[in-house]
């Protein structure tokens, strides 16, 4: 089905009228949770079947958050001198995660952009070619993001804490790896880019102990 949604990205309505946001990123907060309560006992695209035996979804993102460890560290000497002491921490917040065997819907990429304010302020989620079972956890280290202060209308409270802080950190060092590999040829906007390398540099510094 296809809908002519004219209400502009909430992105621009943060920005133009806070307050009239406000019951917009409620019901968002309300449509996120619906979405996650549907869950199976699988991670993947919907309709997807993955052999069974697969490792789960924490070891990958451990593997993932070690390699974007090691290429950070190869262009960023601040990372380089904390390398050892990152990947303990990773492996340390890993092995505090308690093994699942149920997986919430996610969206996988939900920030501002990616939701347009349709008839009487309802917001429309887009971009959702990403969409998969996952643990609920990654996405809302996603939206704390991207939301920032706004993110206490989308907050859950039946979340993970021991995953929210591994999956932060991971978080946070795909976010340094990706921009550098881009920075490595000629990408043309560069300053956007450096500014989310920045960023997430001092919240991974931050991170640990």
């Amino acid at each position: 089905m296809l809908e002519d949604v004219r209400g502009g990205a909430l992105e621009g309505l943060l920005e133009r009228d806070p307050s009239r946001a406000e019951p917009v990123l409620a019901r968002l907060g309300e449509a996120i949770q619906a979405m996650h309560r549907h869950q199976a006992d699988r991670y993947g695209r919907p309709g997807a079947s993955l052999p069974a035996g697969i490792a789960p979804p924490e070891h990958i993102v451990l593997n993932r958050a070690l390699g974007d460890l090691n290429a950070s560290a190869a262009r960023d000497n601040r990372i380089a001198a904390v390398e050892a002491r990152l990947a303990d921490t990773l492996r340390e917040r890993h092995a505090a995660v308690t093994p699942r065997s149920e997986y919430s819907l996610i969206h996988s990429e939900l920030g501002p952009d990616h939701v347009l304010i349709g008839d009487d302020d309802e917001p429309v989620l887009i971009d959702i070619e990403g969409v998969m079972f996952f643990d609920a956890e990654w996405e809302h280290v996603f939206l704390e993001l991207r939301f920032g202060e706004n993110y206490r209308h989308l907050r859950a409270g039946r979340l993970d804490g021991d995953r929210m802080r591994f999956y932060r950190l991971a978080m946070y060092l795909s976010l340094i790896a990706g921009p550098l590999h881009l920075l490595d040829g000629n990408f043309p906007d560069r300053t956007p880019l450096q500014n989310i390398v920045e960023y997430n540099i001092r919240r991974t510094l931050a991170e640990l102990p």
